[in-house]
């Protein structure tokens, strides 16, 4: 237990301090946007999954660093197939979370926001992030289907479902966003939810993963959180897609990352209403946040439309709503 408390407080204090430095070093070579939902729109920087990220391997390693030198001989143990679950659950999140940078690093000349990618490549690039987890065969082949019960689809797994799980999730979590606090709030939410869950039932390598993230996550919120110093750009968003799927995979708990992730499968219904054009953040007016649009093509357009509510509110709701489903996960 100690070694854990440990590598968290190692964790927490990796993001805290390079999330500071990075700031400052994303303004010196003009990484920023336009923060859409403020006065005036002041620049901010971008990209703050870097240090998320960093923060996230500093807590892994430090951990497998104690386990390795001082070893134990219960609770998790860090045999050969323990170090390949975790070791290929970094690098997933790791090539996951460049992906999301690239598509970071190139700024319209209107600072408005990141234009790296083009929409086919994100899916396209993503997948290559699923290939540790193929190579060393993670996760359960016997899967339960609606009507059919429990097969075991074999091969099909590793070779079809996780590349579906990685693409998917990476893209999802990525709909929605644009407001200050809301990806890292929501996130810290399903991710804690989803890491008690393993723990629960003794999946503790995807508990280890999640508790590494979700301490990340809460030192990158005092940042994150409105008015945001940082905003997380797709490098945190693929991050946390990232990181869904691979706690999930690791630990043979899709069926609770599915539940979790609700929020997400109807945005990315909403968003197709709209070919994926549409913005999730509104405008600013008197102090409230208004919609741009007249129908509704995200979850945040349910608030934005009424013209009643801050930013800071809206964000609340939806950390509120995210509890609210991923408290599912005990009853399905």
């Amino acid at each position: 237990m100690k070694e854990i408390i440990i590598s968290a407080i190692i964790c927490f204090l990796v993001v805290f301090w390079l999330t500071s430095w990075l700031i400052r070093y994303l303004r010196k070579i003009d990484l920023v946007v336009q923060d859409q939902n403020k006065e005036g729109k002041p620049l901010v920087p971008i990209s703050g999954g870097l240090a998320v990220v960093a923060g996230f391997f500093a807590g892994l390693l430090t951990f497998i660093f104690i386990r390795t030198f001082f070893p134990v001989i219960d609770g998790l143990i860090l045999n050969d197939l323990n170090l390949n679950y975790i070791f290929a659950g970094m690098l997933s999140i790791l090539i996951i979370t460049i992906v999301g940078f690239v598509d970071d690093l190139v700024i319209k000349k209107t600072k408005e926001s990141s234009i790296g990618l083009k929409q086919w490549q994100k899916p396209l690039l993503t997948l290559s992030a699923a290939i540790p987890l193929i190579a060393i065969m993670v996760g359960e082949t016997t899967m339960t289907f609606p009507i059919i019960g429990r097969i075991n689809i074999g091969v099909l797994y590793p070779l079809l479902f996780i590349p579906i799980g990685v693409v998917g999730a990476a893209n999802m979590v990525n709909l929605l966003g644009g407001l200050n606090g809301l990806e890292t709030g929501m996130g810290i939410v399903y991710i804690g939810i989803l890491g008690l869950y393993a723990y629960t039932n003794e999946r503790y390598i995807a508990a280890l993963i999640a508790l590494m993230v979700f301490v990340s996550l809460i030192a990158f919120f005092y940042y994150n959180k409105y008015p945001a110093k940082i905003l997380p750009g797709d490098s945190l968003t693929y991050f946390l897609g990232g990181s869904l799927v691979v706690i999930a995979i690791v630990g043979d708990i899709e069926r609770a990352a599915i539940v979790l992730a609700i929020p997400f499968f109807i945005e990315f219904i909403l968003k197709a209403r709209s070919k994926f054009k549409a913005d999730s953040f509104g405008y600013y007016k008197e102090g409230k946040l208004h919609s741009k649009y007249d129908k509704i093509y995200s979850l945040t357009h349910l608030f934005l439309r009424t013209g009643k509510f801050t930013e800071k509110q809206i964000v609340w709701f939806f950390i509120i709503i995210e509890l609210i489903i991923s408290s599912m996960v005990w009853f399905v």
